[in-house]
């Protein structure tokens, strides 16, 4: 899936890129919630022409006690998908499946864009983060393992030692050492070489897509077969659906035979299988899919508990010893979920799902959903700035939220 004909496109796309984000030039106590253009949904980029004001829309009904209102949002292009989000002091990375846009904070204003003719080998991007030296990493699909210093490029592939050309996520241990969760295992990077992991190790499936390091430093791995742990000791242990992992599938929905990633052809040959890229969430029915052992996304909170994202059984929370799921009978927008984030204000996690957007706090949800402003109802990525503005990546583009003064 390494298209260069994108290249192109995106920058087309950029360079007339306009966007809604109405920040004028003030200070974060100031800004005021508005209401999308009157075509919320994003279609295309739009021309630059000056902003209308528009009338601002009711706060978010939430249970939190913060409510967010809509303060604007940009267009990436009509086909594109925005899969990774990464706040970094003045600057938001977005990452699509058309290349980079960087944004500046506080105004909004698109810095710079990056793409194939400027050193990624693909433009579709799956995972950002920075690393120690303040290197940007970034994870890409088919196109292996992009570092950037802000002048240069570096890109890894399984020919230097990276487990596969598809990258989901990154991690950074305490020595600075990398961890890298790829569709073929697991890579651990200390700067000059590479060392891998896969299910002949110890892990639960070959396909991995989340990974943390918790503060003890314990690896975490959320892949298509369930949760794996790599302790500081090297020892394997895997939780599964049976263990406690998701919530059961009390709707008897469908299984995803095509959860979107790393569809295997032939069972009985481990290493004949396809890379497939779909984002669909329905079965041929049109009916919401299920897979009790998936798991999309992670992050671990304040208190060290870890937090998985799976497809179609809500959020899990393990504390080391037992189980709890949420869905949205709880008040979670949707069962599958996409990414998870810790607010670092206070400490609630945020869950961008197949419906909409969720927050909690640890006693109580708010969700966003298309009913209160949303472009999408797919929400991919989550990031929070140092503004405390939540950064929601979407099919086409990116909706932003601010706390409102009451």
């Amino acid at each position: 899936m390494n298209d260069k004909t994108q290249a192109p496109s995106l920058l087309q796309s950029l360079l007339t890129l306009f966007f809604l984000i109405v920040f004028s030039g003030c200070d974060f106590d100031q800004i005021k919630p508005v209401s999308p253009a009157p075509e919320k949904k994003i279609q295309k980029p739009i021309a630059p022409k000056p902003a209308k004001t528009r009338v601002p829309r009711p706060k978010a009904k939430a249970a939190s006690s913060v409510e967010y209102g809509l303060i604007g949002s940009f267009s990436t292009g009509e086909n594109s998908y925005v899969r990774s989000i990464f706040s970094d002091d003045d600057a938001i990375w977005v990452g699509t499946t058309e290349g980079i846009i960087q944004v500046a904070t506080r105004t909004g204003d698109p810095l710079k864009t990056y793409s194939m003719q400027d050193g990624l080998l693909s433009p579709y991007i799956f995972t950002i983060n920075k690393g120690p030296k303040g290197q940007y990493w970034f994870g890409t699909n088919n196109g292996g393992l992009s570092l950037f210093d802000g002048k240069q490029w570096k890109t890894y592939l399984p020919s230097d030692g990276l487990a596969d050309f598809w990258v989901y996520g990154v991690d950074f241990a305490k020595d600075g050492t990398a961890w890298i969760a790829t569709w073929n295992g697991v890579s651990h990077f200390d700067g000059k070489t590479f060392k891998n992991y896969n299910t002949t190790d110890g892990l639960a499936d070959r396909w991995v897509y989340a990974l943390a390091v918790d503060p003890q430093g314990d690896l975490w791995f959320g892949t298509e077969g369930g949760v794996s742990r790599l302790d500081t000791q090297g020892r394997w242990k895997t939780w599964k659906h049976k263990d406690g992992l998701g919530a059961p599938n009390r709707l008897g929905l469908s299984k995803s035979n095509n959860t979107g990633f790393g569809t295997q052809v032939n069972p009985e040959k481990k290493d004949d299988y396809e890379h497939k890229h779909n984002l669909s969430v329905l079965d041929p029915g049109g009916n919401e899919t299920y897979n009790q052992n998936y798991v999309f996304s992670m992050a671990i909170d304040r208190a060290g508990h870890k937090w998985f994202g799976t497809w179609g059984g809500g959020v899990s929370r393990f504390d080391g010893s037992t189980w709890k799921n949420f869905t949205t009978e709880d008040g979670l927008a949707g069962n599958i979920v996409y990414d998870v984030t810790v607010d670092p204000f206070d400490g609630a996690l945020w869950f961008g799902t197949n419906h909409g957007v969720s927050q909690f706090d640890g006693k109580r949800w708010m969700s966003l959903t298309l009913k209160d402003g949303l472009a999408n109802e797919n929400v991919y990525a989550v990031a929070i700035d140092r503004h405390r503005r939540i950064w929601l990546g979407e099919k086409g583009g990116v909706d932003v939220w601010a706390p409102q003064k009451k």
